[in-house]
């Protein structure tokens, strides 16, 4: 039957199935390309991208369909150009049939409509969408069949038959983030982006220092502890007696404004209101230690290390300054461990953390083997810091100013100038 069809007949049947073969592409990358919380929402007003939406509910299945198509139509495709080569020129014009075919495939079935789709999924998907949900209906039993073996076939290989959709990892979602700003304003990206990377922030990175820590000593005279009060600008004081490491409790300032008022505030109420204090571990990233403030109802920690020794205070708001950026330059106690000497210089405290120096200053100061300025000196250095030592680091010149004798010779202040050849 085939053999009787003229050139001509045969040349736009063939033309037919490349046609068809594109369709199946483009419908296969279209509908696999499509935004599913774009879909779910179009799927409640139009009716193509419920049908679509309904299709990739089942993924094993309509790629089923669209592979039995796009097979049947290829095969077919080249049985006849084979015809219709022997009817042209013979045997020898099987060869010259088969490339020009393959080239006709490629550009016009796969390449070019797999493209288009892959740039405009909704004007393919959508309405593919109506032609292979019948389609799929109608060959059903076929594509059961197929699937059976398949799976069967999966099995003896050691493969489930039906696989969780393979999650994104961290670096692929930021990947994924990063490309996508069309739909991500920078300032949206840049929070996505940072709150992936709490996974790799620990609270000694962001931590208030534990000699720079506010709180009350309760064994001081009652005027001493009152002025502290009206003088804070925090909203949650450490209440401690003698020394910093016995905290007897967290002052939250709001519970006593009243008494404060009403001067009727003793040593013996404050001490009412304190709260339990709560020790979170200087590792915990703040991945986690985010979801501890958020189920224990805690804006403030208290970092304590593998001896259980005080080292510094996390709050909910340096968590959230990791993410969105700092709220505001005015009373923040760690902005003046920075300051400014000229355009490029520096003046920084010893004990503040890497990580937010480089976040301030946009450097880029290493953190692998240290978490404070005075840690990276000392582990570069690999002695104690004498002041006036000069050194550069990663392209940073730092001139150590003062060091505090009486702390193992910590730096206390040291001067850090990015040097022009590292400047962008």
């Amino acid at each position: 039957m085939l053999a009787a069809l003229s050139t001509v007949q045969l040349i736009s049947i063939i033309i037919g199935l490349l046609l068809l073969s594109a369709f199946f592409s483009s419908a296969e990358t279209g509908l696999m390309a499509l935004n599913r919380i774009k879909l779910k929402n179009d799927a409640k007003t139009i009716k193509g991208a419920l049908l679509a939406h309904r299709l990739l509910q089942k993924p094993d299945r309509l790629i089923g369909i669209i592979l039995i198509g796009n097979n049947f139509i290829n095969i077919l495709a080249t049985a006849l150009t084979t015809l219709l080569a022997l009817k042209v020129a013979g045997e020898q014009g099987i060869v010259y049939g088969t490339a020009i075919l393959t080239i006709a495939i490629l550009i016009f079935a796969e390449i070019t409509p797999k493209t288009y789709a892959a740039i405009h999924p909704e004007r393919i998907g959508y309405p593919a969408a109506y032609i292979l949900t019948p389609l799929l209906k109608i060959s059903w039993p076929l594509v059961w069949l197929i699937n059976l073996f398949t799976n069967g076939l999966l099995r003896l290989l050691g493969v489930p038959a039906e696989l969780a959709e393979r999650a994104l990892s961290r670096e692929e979602l930021k990947t994924l983030v990063i490309e996508n700003d069309m739909l991500n304003p920078d300032v949206h990206q840049k929070m996505m982006i940072n709150v992936m990377n709490l996974e790799h922030i620990k609270n000694e990175d962001v931590m208030v220092p534990r000699n720079e820590i506010q709180a009350i000593n309760i064994n001081d005279d009652w005027h001493s502890i009152e002025r502290k009060i009206v003088g804070t600008y925090l909203t949650r004081l450490p209440v401690y007696q003698d020394n910093i490491d016995q905290v007897i409790g967290i002052l939250h300032i709001r519970t006593i404004l009243t008494m404060l008022k009403n001067s009727s505030l003793t040593k013996e109420k404050l001490i009412s209101v304190l709260r339990k204090p709560y020790f979170v571990p200087e590792t915990a990233h703040l991945s986690g230690q985010l979801r501890e403030f958020q189920s224990k109802e805690r804006r403030m920690g208290l970092v304590v290390d593998e001896y259980g020794d005080l080292v510094g205070l996390i709050t909910l708001d340096d968590i959230l300054e990791q993410i969105v950026g700092r709220f505001t330059s005015q009373f923040g106690d760690r902005g003046l461990q920075i300051i400014q000497k000229s355009e490029h210089q520096y003046v920084v405290k010893g004990r503040i953390a890497i990580r937010f120096l480089n976040r301030r200053l946009h450097w880029d100061l290493p953190t692998d083997d240290a978490t404070t300025i005075n840690g990276l000196i000392t582990e570069t250095i690999k002695d104690l810091p004498t002041p006036n030592l000069e050194l550069t680091i990663n392209g940073y010149h730092m001139t150590i100013l003062e060091v505090c004798e009486d702390n193992n010779n910590a730096i206390n202040s040291i001067l850090i100038e990015r040097l022009e050849t590292d400047q962008q």
